[in-house]
């Protein structure tokens, strides 16, 4: 970004709105959803409704840690390598198996790991600590054997779990609020839950606007360009675990715009638009939202993503739909979302709506402020020998670099109040991790 610092405007913009106000505003008008019953695995990503206790203890019953010997711990004083303790073998126990017979001094049931502990047994000699595999020639490593060799002293309670270790019956096991990811999800299944309510995920409408767009597939036109910006948000929207609703191009008319707002708003929660809110004599996004709705805001005081309109659609069913009218430029279209839109998914989610961690970087290049917007830079992050952070700009910041967004694994930030980042100086760099979207 190489713009003369002389271009800067004297005084900064008032009719435009800062992007923590804008974020607010947004905010206050999404609403948490209500709940549904989901299987618990389709449940990934979505928030708990109500608190999970647990209906028994885990584990039900003491059970064994490894693969060995279930013996009483008094049958293994004084055993050694060189002079082991011989005890004799009862039986063989797998796991999901109870043993029917009490373990009693010098004796020895062979058992698998997870398997309950057989009464009067009370430690676990794993089998590297006896002489079994010496006693099992290859190719009879099933075959039955009638005593083992104890080559250590085991104490009380050695390779044992616990009932109740992990979970105890009535235990508070996972609170309304929680998001359920791999983790959450193994407990619920532990604890036998097959159905869980949690707050339903956004339906999401995308809709671009332009008569000059082609739907991917579509053979080229002169004047045309493809619509990437409701592929992409769209792909975003699932990601930030809303569902999309492609709802295709709506040319720059009212009336064909308003027939494709009232289809969205049958069904959908969001409403997101691109296109056609800057100042020109085709935007007729504002124009539709004022008669259809109620306008809150349309400029943000950022760049890219200045013209960003917001507000609300009065659905036939009297529901209120919040509104967000994304620039047309992908760049911008894409950024806006990235810093509006997630967070307004995930309020109706039930997620806290947290903004992207940030650090401290070293700019490689100038990053330069014009005219008192905030600017978000398209950089990749890098750690030198040091274990400093470095920010390199993609190449071009123009809101058309659509490939800028691909390459970025960050955004740096150059305040408002700032007019140049000079190379060589920290700036705040949004981290922005697309592996790993909802972090």
């Amino acid at each position: 970004m190489t713009s003369p610092a002389s271009a800067r405007a004297t005084e900064p913009p008032v009719d435009m709105l800062p992007v923590e106000d804008a974020v607010d505003r947004i905010l206050s008008f999404c609403r948490q959803l209500d709940a549904e019953t989901r299987s618990i695995e389709d449940a990934v990503g979505q928030v708990l409704a109500g608190d999970i206790s647990a209906p028994f203890d885990i584990p039900p019953h003491d059970n064994t840690a490894m693969d060995g010997y279930a013996v009483q711990s008094a049958s293994t004083e004084g055993a050694t390598e060189s002079t082991p303790v011989r005890l004799r073998v009862i039986g063989e126990l797998a796991a999901g198996y109870l043993f029917d017979q009490a373990v009693g001094a010098g004796e020895a049931v062979r058992i698998m790991t997870g398997a309950p502990m057989p009464n009067g047994a009370d430690t676990i000699v794993p089998f590297e600590e006896t002489d079994e595999f010496g006693l099992r020639a290859p190719g009879q490593e099933h075959e039955t054997i009638e005593d083992v060799g104890i080559l250590k002293a085991a104490a009380v309670g050695n390779n044992i779990r616990r009932r109740g270790e992990d979970v105890q019956q009535g235990q508070l096991v996972l609170t309304a609020g929680t998001v359920l990811r791999g983790p959450e999800i193994a407990v619920l299944a532990s604890l036998g839950v097959a159905d869980v309510d949690v707050i339903r995920r956004p339906r999401v409408a995308i809709l671009s606007t332009g008569d000059e767009l082609l739907t991917p597939g579509d053979p080229p036109a002169p004047g045309k360009i493809y619509d990437s910006n409701s592929y992409g948000l769209s792909a975003l929207v699932t990601q930030y675990g809303g569902v999309p609703r492609r709802f295709g191009i709506a040319q720059d008319t009212i009336p064909a715009l308003t027939a494709k707002i009232n289809e969205a708003l049958a069904d959908c929660d969001l409403v997101i638009t691109s296109a056609g809110v800057s100042r020109g004599d085709f935007d007729v996004v504002k124009e539709v939202l004022a008669r259809e709705g109620a306008i809150d805001f349309w400029t943000v005081r950022m760049k890219p993503g200045k013209p960003l309109a917001f507000g609300e659609f009065a659905a036939a069913d009297g529901r209120r739909v919040p509104h967000i009218g994304l620039p047309g430029n992908p760049v911008s279209s894409l950024l806006a979302f990235e810093l509006f839109g997630r967070l307004a998914i995930f309020q109706m989610m039930g997620r806290a709506p947290q903004p992207r961690p940030m650090l401290r970087a070293i700019a490689d290049e100038d990053i330069v402020n014009t005219d008192w917007r905030r600017v978000y830079a398209r950089a990749t992050l890098q750690q030198d020998e040091d274990g400093h952070w470095h920010a390199r700009l993609t190449g071009p910041q123009g809101s058309g670099v659509l490939t800028s967004m691909a390459i970025a694994n960050g955004y740096a930030v150059c305040p408002e109040n700032v007019e140049r980042i000079h190379a060589g100086e920290e700036c705040d760099v949004i981290m922005v991790d697309w592996d790993h979207p909802l972090d």
